[in-house]
């Protein structure tokens, strides 16, 4: 394969198409789940993919260039998670796909096949089956230094023998062995070591050696599996794999339980697992309303103050002072992203906290903790994987389905992920908590997840015993990766990089519904007075349409056109919501003199009114509709990819009827109590 050839199809692809001249080398990265695949595509890239220390991080084909003096350049893959290129699940059949098509010209032209020290017979089953495609590859073992913690060492010129193919160790996080796979890799595509048994001077093809090498000698006898009787040759590899794990693998006698062993057996305990799990998540929802607080309140001083009047005095020296321009850039634009981008501090810490938890290998013990509740819904402990991609943004979740090998189960995941709290909901949570609930913020917000959570179980085991019966039950199968120090870069490009993604968002989706809402908001509605651009809010085209709706939401106690108009935008982002609110009360009219202009009074204002007096229940039904109803439409597009238009369009409906149907009894039971 060469770069005029597409070697991905790109609506799997994740990673920005390279700009790569004809006849660039294809070299692709395969392995089981978890081996540091994608943090060595980072490495030897720079690119920027999602890695996480728990399995199914990567359900799509990443592709970048990879440039180097003594390499040149090189079109580098990096393939989903396959246990075997026997696919149970859509992401391992795209990496078989992709690996061994039927034409060998369509086929990368070297395969880096990525495996763990710690589990090596995994990986050498996989590379067994690579060989088999005819597909030129070398073998690239991580995670050596976990290995040799529990007694386990690795002879490499013994595995390179055996297994007919080069090694190269690598630490993918710390970047050691790099210079040795681009030296074995460009030796590779230059027609050397790819083509041969692995042992120097050797000319015979790959995993067909049968030289006498002395004590290295490759295992002529399962060089070539039987016919195509598919249990032979199953047979085979194995045996082939047990010969060469033998010949490499050295185990000493010294080792002891690892300290990540000691640890599990608390943090995977059926009684303090699950407490353990609620403690972590209450901890990083109190540090993020308490660390973010200060710097929120002072960008919202910022925004409000200075750079309202910068902007209206440069507005006045070029003669478009008190015009609809003025209230575009000030009420609109300033008004909306600016309060948006004051929840960058809020974003960057709960992402930092995310990427600590993440490289540190505990989120995959969270699927262990929660394996109970995903079965009590028909799901395997590892859709957690997928779900608690949500919690981050719905969007990859949907997508992350594909690592679950059951149409049913990705179906019923796919209808449930919209029910995670994204972090986008969780800007709105913290406006709202830190308004009406002051220090108690950030167990508010930490309720609000765990109602996520409810939601999920609940909602799951409602469609399984409805819409989707029938779903099997499948143990939970989970390799658990070793506990790890966080690495600083690592923790920071992460954080780095979903707060791109969030600055994205603000930048571009958000500026286009700020401008549409303050258009609307900026028209007089039919009967009523004023000119575009000079009209009350409550007298706007927006707010006669939020009208209409409101009193739908009034049982709820918040039937307010305010309200209403937020959720309606939300439908478009739900960090448009806070946009929404700062735009409708920058521009209205204060109710009295001394109430402050301030967006936290102003909602005060609005939601005591709402609800007749009782704005607390009514605050907390609000939150509990913004958790459940529909997801951004970016959501519903993944869905729409992933399950059809059909399945979609019945999320929806089922989503905005569990919405309404909890919200209003939130609020009435909250009145009663109250």
């Amino acid at each position: 394969m060469s770069e005029q050839r597409s070697a991905v199809p790109s609506c799997h692809a994740d990673v920005v198409a390279v700009d790569a001249p004809p006849g660039t080398p294809v070299v692709a990265l395969v392995g089981n789940p978890n081996v540091g695949k994608s943090t060595l595509f980072n490495r030897l890239t720079g690119s920027g993919r999602d890695v996480g220390n728990w399995p199914g991080t990567t359900v799509a084909v990443g592709r970048a260039l990879w440039t180097d003096e003594d390499l040149g350049q090189v079109v580098l893959l990096d393939l989903p998670g396959a246990v075997s290129l026997d696919p149970q699940s859509p992401d391992e059949e795209l990496t078989r796909d992709l690996v061994s098509r039927p034409d060998p010209r369509d086929r990368p032209d070297l395969v880096v096949v990525v495996t763990s020290a710690v589990h090596l017979a995994r990986g050498l089953y996989l590379l067994r089956q690579v060989v088999e495609a005819e597909v030129p590859c070398l073998l690239a073992i991580t995670m050596s230094d976990v290995a040799h913690r529990r007694g386990i060492d690795l002879d490499v010129d013994a595995l390179a023998a055996a297994a007919g193919v080069p090694v190269v160790v690598v630490d993918p996080r710390r970047g050691g062995g790099s210079r040795d796979l681009v030296r074995t890799v460009a030796t590779s595509l230059q027609g050397g070591l790819a083509g041969r048994c692995g042992i120097d001077g050797c000319t015979c093809p790959r995993g067909g050696c049968a030289c006498d090498h002395g004590d290295t000698a490759v295992p002529v006898q399962a060089a070539q599996p039987p016919g195509d009787d598919a249990l032979a040759r199953a047979e085979a590899r194995f045996d082939w794999v047990a010969a060469a794990a033998t010949a490499a693998v050295l185990r000493r006698h010294d080792a002891r339980d690892t300290w990540s062993d000691r640890l599990d057996r608390v943090t995977t305990a059926p009684v303090l697992g699950p407490l353990v799990f609620l403690a972590v998540m209450w901890v990083v929802f109190q540090l993020t309303t308490t660390v973010a607080a200060p710097l929120q309140g002072w960008l919202d001083s910022l925004v409000t103050g200075p750079v309202s009047e910068l902007a209206t005095r440069l507005l006045d020296a070029i003669g478009l002072g008190g015009t609809w321009v003025q209230g575009l850039v000030v009420d609109g634009l300033i008004a909306g992203v600016g309060m948006l981008l004051t929840f960058v501090p809020l974003m960057a810490v709960m992402f930092a906290l995310l990427s600590l938890l993440e490289d540190s290998g505990y989120l995959a013990r969270a699927a262990v903790v929660t394996d109970r509740s995903m079965r009590a819904i028909g799901l395997p402990g590892r859709a957690f994987l997928p779900l608690v991609v949500g919690f981050g943004c719905n969007v990859p979740a949907v997508s992350g389905t594909r690592v679950l090998p059951d149409a049913r189960q990705r179906l019923l995941t796919v209808l449930l992920v919209p029910f995670t709290s994204c972090t986008a909901r969780l800007t709105v949570y913290v406006l709202v908590a830190t308004t009406f609930f002051g220090d108690r913020a950030g167990t508010v917000v930490f309720g609000m997840y765990v109602v996520s959570i409810l939601f999920v179980v609940v909602v799951g085991r409602l469609l399984r015993s409805t819409l989707l019966r029938r779903m099997p039950d499948d143990p939970l199968v989970l390799d658990l990766p070793p506990y790890q120090l966080p690495m600083l870069r690592l923790v920071a490009t992460g954080t780095w990089r979903r707060l791109r993604g969030f600055l994205r968002t603000a930048s571009g989706i958000i500026v286009v519904t700020v401008v549409v809402v303050w258009a609307l908001s900026a028209t007089p509605a039919p009967g009523r007075g004023g000119s575009f651009g000079d009209v009350p809010v409550q007298d706007s085209v927006y707010a006669a349409t939020a009208g209409a709706v409101a009193p739908v939401f009034a049982p709820a106690g918040f039937g307010s056109w305010e309200s209403t108009s937020a959720l309606m935008v939300g439908f478009v982002a739900k960090e448009a919501v806070i946009s929404s609110w700062a735009q409708t009360f920058a521009t209205a009219e204060p109710e009295a003199a001394d109430v402050p202009g301030s967006l936290g009074d102003a909602l005060k204002v609005s939601f005591t009114e709402s609800s007749g007096g009782y704005p607390i229940p009514a605050v907390l039904a609000f939150l509990v509709f913004l958790l459940a109803y529909t997801p951004c439409v970016a959501t519903l597009a993944a869905q729409r990819r992933e399950v059809g238009l059909r399945w979609t369009l019945t999320g929806i409906a089922v989503q905005l009827t569990i919405a309404w149907t909890v919200a209003v009894p939130v609020f009435q039971v909250g009145r009663l109590l109250a």
